[in-house]
């Protein structure tokens, strides 16, 4: 019997890597992909296509209030969207991704964000922002480390403040409520002035805002279909909504004679969209349990922040962003492993 050992060759260490076969070239032993392993059925169109079907009775319901100009901005939004994203995987020589619905959510999401009024020239540049800078330039849906829609918006409220100014922009229609702005009011005037608003009439969409936003009963429904469903996670919503409520809570008891109550701030500007449609974008969210509750809880604190004490009348898309930046950190956080290697 020889005793001769047999060599060691590298691709006996790394069984994944490409072994060399006489005459043949490489050839692959062990292919690995990340997980998840197990498919259950669902794709990331049917989750796209879910999520604009949630936002249905927002969306109908800001048609209702403006009109053909709210059309108009939803339709183009969209469209833009998916034209930009094309154009993009042609000039870099990629497959055509819009069939999974993921530039059509954007520009859906986007349109959702903005005023009726607003002029085609924002939609285009918002919908460039959000495709190519927030998505595609990082690797493309899955890799964007910000939520697409927030940094477009943040992006455009920065350098057209004017634009979203919705007591001028909406100031032509009259639609038997108070036709200004709750947090504006709020942010100028002091409570006094947000006294016209009923949490009643908050929940029903009496308000202005963007053609999306105001319909808080119609964001309610569209987010608890996609909880129920399994697409968006309820620890993100729920500890987001919690850190507005108490933020506010604790504002309103040291003066509530400055700063208003929380049920005020969970039914105007963005908060419902922002908790329902936005801060749990899978790439730009924790992905574990205890990440996940702090991430939600901290945005919804930075937001009241902002709106109180900051200089933007509604903080959403800057106390998102923040916490989509310190993402990466959080998820760090995770339970301790039990045992150890020996």
């Amino acid at each position: 019997m020889s005793s001769e050992k047999k060599p060691v060759v590298a691709h006996d260490l790394f069984p994944w890597e490409p072994a060399k076969v006489a005459g043949k070239g490489p050839e692959k032993k062990l292919v690995v992909a990340h997980a998840p392993y197990w498919h259950d059925g669902s794709s990331i169109s049917q989750k796209n296509h879910h999520i604009m079907i949630a936002a249905l009775p927002a969306v109908l319901w800001g048609i209702g209030q403006y009109g053909a100009p709210a059309v108009a901005v939803i339709a183009f939004s969209m469209a833009c969207a998916m034209i930009w994203e094309l154009v993009w995987n042609k000039i870099m020589g990629q497959p055509t991704t819009i069939g999974d619905g993921s530039a059509a959510l954007t520009g859906l999401l986007l349109g959702m964000l903005l005023p009726a009024t607003a002029p085609w020239w924002i939609v285009a540049l918002g919908t460039a922002l959000a495709i190519i800078v927030g998505k595609q330039i990082f690797g493309g849906i899955g890799f964007n480390p910000l939520n697409p829609p927030l940094l477009a918006l943040a992006m455009l409220v920065i350098s057209f403040k004017g634009v979203f100014d919705f007591d001028e922009a909406l100031m032509n229609y009259d639609l038997g409520f108070a036709m200004t702005y709750p947090l504006a009011d709020l942010k100028y005037f002091g409570v006094d002035a947000i006294a016209k608003f009923s949490t009643g009439d908050l929940l029903m969409g009496k308000q202005t805002g963007a053609i999306g936003s105001t319909f808080g009963l119609g964001l309610i429904i569209g987010g608890a279909y996609l909880l129920l469903r399994g697409y968006m996670r309820w620890e993100i919503v729920l500890s987001f909504l919690a850190g507005v409520f108490i933020t506010a809570l604790l504002f309103n008891l040291s003066d509530s004679a400055k700063y208003a109550g929380p049920f005020f701030h969970l039914l105007t500007g963005y908060t419902l969209i922002a908790a329902f449609f936005l801060v749990g974008e899978d790439s730009s969210s924790p992905a574990n349990f205890i990440p996940m509750l702090i991430f939600g809880a901290m945005a919804g604190m930075m937001t009241v922040l902002i709106r109180n004490i900051g200089a933007y009348v509604d903080g959403i898309p800057f106390a998102i962003l923040l916490f989509n930046l310190a993402n990466p950190l959080l998820d760090k956080i995770r339970p301790k492993a039990v045992g150890k290697v020996v």
